[in-house]
């Protein structure tokens, strides 16, 4: 009986220790004061399902695109043509091509050409702040061309 009472004893210590003495969070000293809510000027993220991937056709044209811009900055606008148009058949909304079809068309001479894909560039590229200045910078070059003539 004396084991009985003995293993008794020391499984009650044992619930004791493990439960009894189980240790309770502090109570937080930070008052409980309600979150601010964070000021209307900052635009809140925008959830990752509202995030838009590009599509593989919008890669593979901005592919183009950038090979199309080496090809101009080596002085090779037929090339350059060529690609950015395949592009075009790619993502007809990728508004970099119109610019860079622009470009081309500086570097061949034709104004005419240049000011219908400078006006294209813009149209596409209304949305984009940086890429809008830099159309603009275009339609000033391209009108530059005019007057020179």
């Amino acid at each position: 009986m004396t084991n009985f009472k003995t293993v008794l004893f020391l499984t009650a210590v044992l619930l004791i220790l493990a439960f009894g003495c189980a240790a309770r969070p502090p109570k937080s000293t930070v008052p409980s004061t309600p979150v601010a809510e964070p000021p209307s000027t900052i635009p809140s993220p925008e959830p990752a399902d509202r995030v838009k991937e590009p599509t593989p056709r919008a890669l593979a044209s901005l592919r183009l695109t950038e090979q199309a811009q080496w090809l101009i900055a080596s002085k090779k606008p037929d090339q350059a043509i060529r690609i950015l148009e395949k592009s075009l058949n790619i993502d007809p909304g990728n508004g970099r091509n119109y610019y860079f079809l622009a470009e081309a068309w500086i570097i061949k001479g034709d104004k005419t050409q240049a000011i219908e894909f400078n006006r294209l560039a813009e149209n596409y590229l209304k949305e984009d702040v940086s890429w809008l200045e830099k159309v603009q910078k275009q339609k000033e070059r391209i009108e530059e061309m005019r007057n020179t003539d």
